[in-house]
């Protein structure tokens, strides 16, 4: 008779994996500075303002929120305030005038990046990321360079015979700014998903007759589904809390949600109003994900937050 094999065990332990309990390390630094932080704001944000000074006094209060919509008339009776919103207002509209901008100039470089060669895309890609490398103030300065009264743009103009122009510490050359810092955010995503893209379905619609706007929008489009939404999140959201660009080129003529925060904490010593602001902001961010994961959800469209 032959001899029994050795029993073998139930859970074979594969090569590389490890027990759960060596990840508990790793979750609990990643706790730390990720939702640890995010607590203290939410938990600021119920605090009560000191009488003089930056800081808070723990004691519970919703000031900070009703500050929000509400402020105090000369009689002390709470009036409906707007100033807030229209700053929040603002900030959406920057945004999303950035978004579509950049998806406009974005998604034809992505296409015509990934129909080329594979040795060229490496290359273009590589391109594209090089502001990457830099610092995002420096880059921002250099914008300052180009749009001041002695930059090439200016000199252009007045050897052209159309005089100087007002670019700097304007909402033009704010919005020129935010749209230079996120177009690689659209253009990345973009591009991932149109790499995978079988072009040969778009010369077989050519075949069948459709036209070059047909292919586009019944072929091309629909492929690059998940391309456009992650980058379209990628370049709202942190365009809607911009603050490097509005206050450098922009001049901080224009309050917007960045620095209207900022000057909370800084200028205004109101830490209590300043956490305030930045919950509202997550929750609007949210709210858009979470509308964003349903729609995805029904229509069958996978969704990514990566580059």
């Amino acid at each position: 008779m032959s001899k029994p094999e050795a029993a073998t065990p139930r859970h074979r332990r594969r090569p590389g994996r490890v027990p759960w309990f060596a990840s508990v390390p790793a979750l609990i630094i990643a706790a730390l500075f990720t939702i640890g932080p995010l607590l203290v704001v939410i938990a600021m944000s119920f605090m009560t303002r000191p009488a003089q000074g930056g800081g808070v006094v723990y004691e519970f209060t919703t000031d900070a929120y009703r500050t929000f919509l509400f402020t105090k008339n000369f009689t002390g009776d709470l009036v409906f305030n707007t100033a807030y919103v229209e700053v929040f207002w603002r900030s959406i509209v920057q945004a999303t005038i950035t978004t579509v901008i950049s998806f406009v100039f974005a998604f034809p470089l992505a296409l015509w990046i990934a129909t080329r060669s594979a040795k060229l895309q490496n290359f273009l890609v590589l391109v594209v990321t090089i502001p990457f490398w830099t610092n995002l103030l420096v880059r921002t300065y250099a914008w300052i360079l180009v749009l001041n009264k002695d930059g090439i743009i200016n000199q252009t103009s007045l050897a052209l015979g159309l005089g100087p122009q007002e670019l700097l510490y304007t909402d033009l050359a704010s919005q020129l700014g935010l749209i230079y810092t996120f177009l690689p955010f659209m253009v990345l995503p973009l591009y991932s998903s149109l790499s995978g893209f079988d072009f040969r379905l778009a010369e077989a619609a050519y075949d069948l007759g459709a036209r070059k706007m047909t292919v586009l929008r019944r072929v091309i489009l629909p492929m690059a589904k998940p391309g456009i939404i992650s980058g379209l999140l990628l370049v709202f959201m942190p365009a809607l809390g911009a603050y490097v660009q509005p206050v450098l080129l922009g001049g901080g003529k224009v309050l917007l949600m960045g620095n209207l925060i900022a000057s909370q904490f800084g200028d205004s010593r109101n830490w209590p109003f300043g956490a305030a602001l930045s919950v509202i902001s997550l929750l609007m961010l949210a709210l858009a994900l979470i509308g964003i994961q349903l729609w995805a959800r029904r229509s069958g469209t996978k969704v990514s937050l990566s580059l």
